[in-house]
């Protein structure tokens, strides 16, 4: 499990594109659309599932991860990667492979179809402005936008559901999210096993489903972030400690230094000795 990483090239230039994906969620936003009701069939078999079309949505939820609005499964060998929001809510959650990661969320959606569509044109207008490099391609579920930087490869695939939307984000190295690449193929696979659980409350269109973490995962991220605020403390303790230590000698030395100047000035000088012949007076007493 992941609660941190360090900075690379890639992580820059995919936190500077989840940065772009927030702008993007945000605009547009407004009120449910009132419209015809949303045609199952219009997907395409198997996944991703909306939880209420399931005969057994219990055991789904037992064998992926539950996150709220979303259940996945894990893929052999992955990480779980949780990405909280300034107020410490979990913001997002990240499945880390060998070949990458991969970022399933949930929006509310019209009752209609085609917000992906939208989404998608907004996304590479944004990302054609950050210079990336950007080709439309067509995956199992229509149209997939993938985008080439300097330092790392995306891949952004989206499915239209009731009253909600998926996109599944997929991110690595350069050329790992080519159209054939085993990262893609591993979050087709994840993509086609998720369950969405959209709920029945009312969301403006494209406001991310909340993300809630079960209760293991919670407290493993609740411990890890203590036990990161206990090495902090330690840290600047030791630092505190060192700088007192530094200060102390400095202040030792210095004081050495003065006494050592202070006995210099004070030190008497020998006396002269008279010459061979003495003195004048000695002279004329002889």
């Amino acid at each position: 499990m992941i609660f941190g990483r360090k900075k690379k090239a890639v992580d820059e230039d995919l936190d500077q594109f989840e940065d772009l994906r927030d702008d993007v969620d945000a605009q547009a936003e407004g009120d449910e659309f009132e419209v015809d009701e949303f045609d199952v069939e219009e997907r395409p078999e198997g996944g991703p599932y909306d939880r209420d079309e399931l005969d057994d949505p219990e055991g789904a939820a037992q064998s992926r991860l539950d996150l709220g609005s979303v259940q996945v499964p894990l893929p052999e060998g992955g990480q779980i990667q949780v990405e909280m929001a300034q107020d410490g809510t979990p913001q997002a959650v990240h499945l880390v492979t060998e070949h990458g990661r991969v970022t399933i969320a949930a929006y509310a959606a019209p009752k209609s179809p085609g917000q992906w569509r939208e989404v998608a044109g907004d996304l590479a207008e944004s990302l054609r402005a950050d210079q990336a490099e950007i080709s439309v391609q067509t995956g199992p579920w229509g149209r997939e936008l993938h985008a080439v930087t300097p330092n790392a490869d995306l891949r952004f695939i989206g499915v239209d559901g009731p009253r909600w939307m998926i996109r599944c984000v997929v991110a690595g190295p350069v050329g790992s999210a080519g159209l054939e690449a085993p990262l893609t193929a591993i979050a087709r696979e994840i993509l086609a096993g998720t369950v969405v659980n959209r709920g029945a409350e009312p969301y403006p269109v494209r406001t991310p489903l909340p993300v809630v973490l079960p209760q293991m995962l919670a407290e493993q991220l609740i411990a890890a972030q203590q036990q990161q605020m206990q090495a902090q403390q330690q840290a600047a303790q030791a630092e505190q400690t060192t700088e007192v230590q530094q200060a102390a000698v400095a202040e030792a030395a210095a004081a050495a230094e003065a006494a050592a100047a202070a006995a210099q000035d004070h030190t008497v000088p020998p006396e002269e000795r008279p010459g061979g012949s003495g003195s004048a007076m000695q002279q004329l007493r002889r």
